[in-house]
């Protein structure tokens, strides 16, 4: 394999799990779960479209979209990357409700893929009372998400805020990006500028408080994650 990629200009990725391989040598992998902080070494997760199965079953128990885009911020933010699994039938054709989580999928990375996409861990990885259990074959539960868990990212120069559940017709306040009156005990020093939801065609209404970055979600409905756009100065 290692030679049909050097033909082909690509680069090759071996990647391993538990201790099969010296840490640092390959990409470690952890099976069907994610991390529960955030790692000072990329790593990755591997999965599945269904939660019990890696190939096409009928029947099949499937993730619901929602659940999977959350699983996916959860492990950017923490310096992972995300395998998904999707198991074709056996003529080689992919089911109608494989085709249908895919597409939920793409069409929400068409508008917060600049957020995904070559970005990297915050200084502050995430933000409320949800965290991930640690330990393999644990994506088998749709994680009970509130509106004080957030997860965060940077890239092009920005942070990017992950609300993992955005409720309608309410605010968020997202403490970890509160204009403190001195930085002690602070995970941010900087002054917001702006604030705007990607994928939506609007800017809601925001104040950065001292006990926190406080955004008015009245306009706001979706039932995947919504990712704020932090512009700083």
């Amino acid at each position: 394999y290692y030679n049909r990629a050097a033909q082909r200009g690509a680069e090759v990725l071996i990647a391993y799990k538990h201790d099969s391989s010296a840490f640092g040598a390959a990409l470690a992998d952890v099976e069907r779960r994610q991390l529960a902080d955030a790692q000072p070494f990329p790593w990755q997760t591997d999965t599945a479209i269904a939660k019990t199965s890696w190939c096409y079953t009928e029947q099949n128990d499937y993730k619901k979209p929602w659940s999977i885009l959350c699983d996916l911020v959860d492990v950017v933010a923490k310096n992972g990357t995300m395998l998904l699994n999707v198991g074709p039938r056996a003529d080689g054709t992919i089911s109608p409700e494989d085709t249908r989580i895919l597409e939920a999928i793409g069409d929400w990375l068409k508008a917060n893929g600049e957020a995904i996409y070559g970005s990297r861990p915050w200084r502050h990885a995430q933000e409320g009372p949800t965290r991930q259990a640690a330990g393999q074959f644990t994506d088998g539960q749709d994680k009970a998400y509130t509106a004080e868990d957030f997860r965060f990212l940077s890239n092009h120069g920005n942070i990017y805020a992950a609300a993992m559940r955005c409720p309608a017709n309410e605010s968020l306040l997202i403490h970890s990006l509160g204009r403190k009156a001195h930085t002690a005990d602070s995970p941010f020093f900087g002054i917001i500028d702006g604030v705007e939801p990607l994928g939506f065609d609007m800017i809601p209404r925001w104040e950065q408080r001292e006990d926190g970055l406080w955004i008015d979600t009245t306009d706001i409905r979706s039932e995947n994650p919504v990712i704020f756009r932090i512009t700083c100065r």
